[in-house]
């Protein structure tokens, strides 16, 4: 049996037909237009869903978008506050926290084991990976790290590693023997390249090492803007080398070790330490700052107390503070 739409027919659907098809005909054409709509439609959405979802090749580099930065921790204030509690800040010994400039890697050093015996120290990592923070153990203490502006290299004290194509780390490699024969601690870098360091010592002078010309200069040391007291250590360079942290002890300090900063001058000198106040330095000893790559926090170390009477050491832990202390200490020009 055949059924037809006729042109004139008030329900025809094909009116530009001259001749009858067979029912199944029509069907399947009428089924093929809608599965050609349909795809089309479907098309449009998700050309528009990748639209809005596509991050501009600019914000990708500079403003990494991360939905959960800082392993989640609500930022402080102008006040210090423990970073992580419980997840970095434990009853354990915690040291050295640097992130790198994307915000998706957290290095630093961990001691772990009940006993005096059993304590070791660890290398640390917390990584974002598929929303959610993950830590794991690299290795034993290779160093006090710290990851350069371009985010290529993490120094190691007197080593580094470097990142290869695939993202991972390198093998730990060394510094030339200019710098590997010094005992270095803490070895940070600015963006321009400048090398700036401490030396595990009593006296704890700081030094410098600029690139010229594509050639690195024999290490020198501060002036005596720097480089006064004892125990001058872990410094920090920012980035556009406009200033420099460290900690060390001086008479006019707040306990033991301080945290200090000084300014470059108009004249490119340093200016006189700033001790960076009783907010951040207390009676105990604080030490080893840095800015994140963002510039929007401090982070350094405290000593608080030992744990158990029988351990050996005292307690050290992370703590962060909004930067913006470090323009209220900024000299008025």
């Amino acid at each position: 049996m055949m059924a037809w739409f006729s042109r004139n027919s008030p329900r025809g659907q094909f009116h530009n037909e001259t001749i009858a098809q067979p029912l199944s005909v029509i069907t399947n054409k009428i089924t093929m237009k809608i599965n050609r709509l349909i795809f089309l439609a479907f098309a449009i959405v998700m050309i528009l869903v990748s639209c809005k979802n596509k991050i501009p090749k600019s914000t990708e580099i500079d403003s990494p978008i991360i939905e959960s930065p800082y392993l989640g921790q609500k930022p402080p204030g102008l006040t210090p506050e423990p970073f992580a509690p419980g997840i970095v800040s434990t009853d354990n010994w915690e040291f050295g926290g640097v992130f790198t400039p994307d915000l998706k890697e957290f290095y630093f050093l961990r001691e772990v084991g009940e006993t005096e015996e059993e304590k070791t120290m660890k290398f640390m990592v917390y990584q974002y990976k598929d929303n959610e923070w993950v830590d794991s153990i690299i290795s034993p203490r290779v160093g006090e790290p710290f990851i350069s502006p371009d985010g290529r290299t993490m120094h190691l004290g007197r080593r580094y590693k470097q990142r290869t194509e695939s993202g991972d780390w390198s093998e730990i490699k060394k510094l030339d023997s200019t710098f590997y024969k010094i005992p270095i601690m803490r070895l940070t870098v600015s963006a321009k390249g400048t090398y700036v360091f401490d030396e595990m010592s009593e006296e704890g002078n700081l030094r410098y090492s600029r690139l010229i010309d594509g050639k690195r200069e024999e290490p020198k040391p501060f002036g005596k803007e720097i480089n006064t007291g004892r125990s001058n250590a872990h410094p920090f360079i920012s980035p556009d080398e406009s200033y420099i942290l460290w900690d060390g002890r001086r008479e006019s300090g707040y306990g033991k070790a301080d945290i200090y900063i000084s300014f470059r001058q108009k004249d490119g000198s340093w200016g006189e330490a700033i001790n960076l106040g009783d907010k951040v330095n207390t009676a105990a000893s604080d030490f080893a700052a840095h800015v994140t790559s963002d510039g929007k926090y401090l982070f350094f170390n405290r000593d608080v107390g030992k744990i158990k009477p029988t351990d050996e050491y005292e307690d050290v832990n992370m703590f962060w503070v909004d930067a913006k202390i470090i323009e209220t200490l900024k000299p008025k020009e």
